[in-house]
């Protein structure tokens, strides 16, 4: 059974997720990340980064300086991003502890756009040479980019593409976790400013999590931020 068999296969989000981790080993490439913005403004991700990249990403705020995500919101096609300018101490900063961190230094992104402003992104990411990387491009890049859109349409079938998103009640000390944590602070400083202990946070963070069908944290605070639940 090839991917695009078993994508159509694949009945829960969490099948997508391992869809995309098996796409990685495939390909040998380090990482493939693809993650949308839904029609409601759901978000949910599939990714094979390590969580302790993805919450240094988030405290840090890079998503408001990365190069990736302001060139894909402008591109129509395909990101390479040796074509970025990580030149603004910021980027440098960012491309620099993506290296270091296991991430990688080459990248490709593909956007993808639906209905009603929704946007996507699919990336890999890989530690390969100059040359290998243009090799694996041209070897790959027009099938991933079918890949990408493919993931896509799947996730936003799973995720139920019409209808709005049922009201969710978040507890008091549940929205304040999520905005601490949304804040980039830690889970020990979040606790600390609230004056709980870690345990008791990660029991509000899993509880809150549950309630917004999130497949973690990062993904809890994302959706909680883009439907308004909690302001950072």
């Amino acid at each position: 059974m090839d991917f695009l068999d078993r994508l159509e296969a694949t009945n829960s989000l969490e099948g997508i997720q391992a869809l995309v981790t098996g796409l990685r080993d495939t390909l040998g490439i380090e990482h493939a990340i693809y993650h949308v913005v839904g029609d409601t403004g759901r978000e949910y991700g599939a990714l094979t980064y390590d969580q302790g990249w993805v919450e240094h990403y988030i405290r840090n705020r890079y998503y408001r300086i990365d190069p990736v995500v302001k060139a894909a919101f402008a591109a129509t096609g395909p990101v390479d991003w040796r074509n970025l300018d990580w030149s603004g101490a910021p980027a440098r900063r960012l491309i620099g502890e993506a290296v270091e961190g296991g991430i990688g230094k080459q990248g490709h992104s593909v956007p993808i756009r639906g209905a009603h402003g929704q946007f996507a992104l699919f990336s890999v990411t890989s530690y390969d040479s100059e040359d290998r990387w243009t090799r694996f491009g041209q070897e790959n890049l027009r099938g991933l980019v079918l890949a990408a859109h493919f993931i896509h349409q799947r996730a936003h079938e799973l995720q139920g593409a019409s209808g709005a998103l049922p009201d969710i009640a978040l507890a008091p000390r549940e929205r304040d976790v999520l905005t601490h944590l949304s804040l980039g602070r830690s889970r020990g400083e979040a606790a600390e400013k609230l004056g709980i202990s870690e345990h008791t946070l990660r029991a509000y963070l899993d509880s809150a999590r549950i309630k917004l069908g999130a497949m973690n944290s990062i993904h809890a605070i994302a959706v909680a931020v883009s439907r308004g639940l909690v302001i950072p």
